[in-house]
């Protein structure tokens, strides 16, 4: 399987595809997003105020959901979605619809996102500092690696969108992004030592 060089890609087309994943749908106030499932140390989430977070809170879109330093949290969103996330991470639920996707803002640290199969496909756009992630119902990391920001595609496939190029990472697959607003890097493998990383990252 050979992995997809850079392509070019508009400032616009790439905000489209954020867009695309949930068409024009707001997000109402207060509309459940989905419940903690776990938690290591301390988290929080912030909308109007903060709130602290235990096992089974719930999140509403529109939250800003936060990790204490030495912390990890899981998120079920609807029934098919499971964020992980690790030490000080910042991540808002933008929007969600119930196992069909949504759009997420991570701001800060790294988060392993996963979504059953089973439960059929599911249209995602994660944004972040560095670049934009499109997904369609897989389970991929995106976060600080080895020193940059790297996404892993561990199941699915994973566009990952620079300032004007955007790579396809399929499955066993990494990219990285060395600062926010450069190209992300040709797909390439990544060392088992390098994947163990990222997921103890968020555990």
């Amino acid at each position: 399987m050979q992995p997809q060089r850079p392509t070019p890609l508009s400032r616009r087309a790439a905000l489209g595809l954020a867009g695309a994943c949930l068409g024009a749908v707001p997000a109402r106030a207060a509309e459940p997003a989905g419940k903690v499932e776990s938690l290591r140390g301390e988290a929080y989430a912030q909308a109007a105020a903060r709130r602290a977070l235990a096992v089974a809170a719930e999140i509403f879109v529109g939250d800003l959901v936060g990790t204490g330093a030495q912390s990890a949290l899981a998120l079920r969103l609807g029934t098919a979605t499971l964020v992980r996330l690790g030490a000080e991470a910042r991540l808002r639920i933008d929007r969600f619809l119930v196992n069909a996707g949504g759009v997420l803002d991570l701001a800060r640290g790294a988060m392993i996102y996963d979504h059953d199969e089973a439960a059929g496909p599911a249209a995602l756009a994660v944004r972040s500092p560095f670049g934009l992630i499109a997904v369609r119902g897989t389970r991929f990391f995106a976060g600080p690696s080895n020193g940059v920001f790297g996404v892993f595609a561990f199941r699915g496939a994973v566009t990952l969108v620079g300032a004007h190029t955007s790579v396809q990472v399929l499955p066993e697959f990494g990219s990285d992004l060395t600062a926010p607003g450069a190209e992300p890097t040709t797909p390439h493998r990544w060392a088992p030592a390098r994947i163990a990383a990222a997921e103890a990252s968020v555990r």
